[in-house]
């Protein structure tokens, strides 16, 4: 079925940074994967060639654009390489960072950041997630107190996404002593200019190692008062103002590793033979492959019209939730029937399909568990806890 959602623009864009990949990231991803890191060279060339900072404005040098669909082909091409982490590395950047600096930050602020954004000098990540607090928001802890024209952090932040290479932290703590929504503020922390910030050890995770995600410490460190974006007390509906976005975020990236893993797959079935023939001619291969492709087929449907729907600003939080919820559900079951199709050779690093399988498993947690994202589409239905 032919896709509706993009344009000319869209696939120039697309083979573009496909070219790109295929040049300088395939060659190099298992090295990375192995460094748990992307080098930071690579990031400052994903914005030399204008990858970085699209929505980010001319005057600042980015491309000036707001039509997500170019952020979402980035997407697409870098995770049905299997290229799950590096893909990380770019939506982390565009889609789910860099709409607090534009949407919330003044313009002095602005013209500090964006610039260096938009070129790959400046990094960026958002630590909400704390050791004892994940899809809660309410219960962050890491507290800012006011002191002159400084705030003094303390507290703790973890599975921060780019932790290591990030220079700009957008940041959630309370302000306030109510113990509420009402009480989260955010502030940009500058990691190179913060007394009493530091970084942890680079998590050992199950999947994506070449995406660092780092522990974050904070002991008396002193961010600026001006480093606050948006109103003080307005964290909490800041950050639930963006997830929308960050969750189709996910799915599209979903889709396009369920599209890799279904690729990889047909291709070692037709090559691999067992009993005389090769395994995809056997009925239940077929049947299994044609379960994931049509699975894959419907949920992309959806994930399409989510798209255009946020395009033109009509895309809501339960649609997005329904999106985040099917999409990552859809590449767990596509990936574990893609990796048993290999037999024992599934289990192997060597074999993409290992990887891709790992990788697929984040999914389901990071943005919001499956369960968070049920229990918005149950509220939505008027079945909300009474106790509640």
């Amino acid at each position: 079925m032919k896709r509706a959602v993009y344009t000319a623009d869209h696939q120039d864009l697309a083979e573009s940074f496909g070219r790109f990949l295929d040049a300088e990231v395939v060659p190099n991803y298992d090295t990375w994967e192995q460094e748990g890191r992307v080098p930071r060279e690579v990031l400052r060339r994903l914005g030399s060639l204008g990858f970085y900072g699209l929505q980010v404005p001319e005057a600042h040098g980015g491309a000036g654009t707001d039509d997500f669909r170019f952020n979402s082909v980035l997407n697409e091409e870098a995770t049905v390489r299997g290229l799950n982490a590096f893909a990380l590395c770019v939506t982390m950047q565009n889609d789910v960072a860099l709409p607090y600096v534009l949407e919330l930050c003044d313009a002095e602020q602005q013209e500090r950041w964006l610039p260096g954004i938009a070129s790959g000098d400046l990094v960026l990540g958002i630590a909400m997630t704390e050791p004892g607090t994940g899809s809660d928001l309410a219960g962050i802890k890491a507290r800012a107190r006011r002191d002159g024209d400084d705030y003094v952090i303390d507290g703790a932040k973890t599975f921060i996404t780019s932790g290591l290479n990030a220079d700009l932290i957008i940041t959630a703590v309370r302000t306030g002593d109510a113990g509420t929504y009402a009480d989260i503020s955010l502030v940009m922390v500058e990691t190179n200019e913060t007394p009493g910030f530091s970084r942890g050890r680079n998590l050992e995770k199950l999947g994506q190692h070449a995406q660092d995600t780092a522990e974050l410490f904070f002991d008396g460190a002193r961010v600026p008062v001006a480093n606050r974006i948006g109103a003080e007390g307005e964290g909490f509906r800041h950050m639930t103002h963006n997830l929308p976005q960050e969750r189709l975020s996910i799915a599209i990236g979903a889709v396009g590793a369920a599209q890799g893993a279904i690729d990889r797959t047909l291709e070692y079935v037709k090559e691999r033979t067992a009993f005389g023939q090769p395994v995809g001619t056997f009925q239940n291969s077929r049947f299994v492959m044609a379960q994931c492709a049509t699975d894959l087929a419907v949920t992309r449907a959806f994930i399409d019209q989510c798209l255009a729907a946020h395009v033109e600003g009509e895309l809501t939080a339960v649609e997005a939730a329904q999106a985040k919820y099917w999409a990552s559900e859809m590449l767990g079951r596509v990936t574990d029937a893609c990796l048993q199709l290999h037999g024992g050779y599934g289990y192997m690093q060597e074999y993409a399909i290992c990887r891709d399988y790992a990788d697929a498993r984040i999914l389901r947690i990071y943005g919001g568990t499956t369960e968070i994202m049920k229990e918005i589409i149950g509220r939505d239905m008027g079945l909300a806890d009474p106790k509640r």
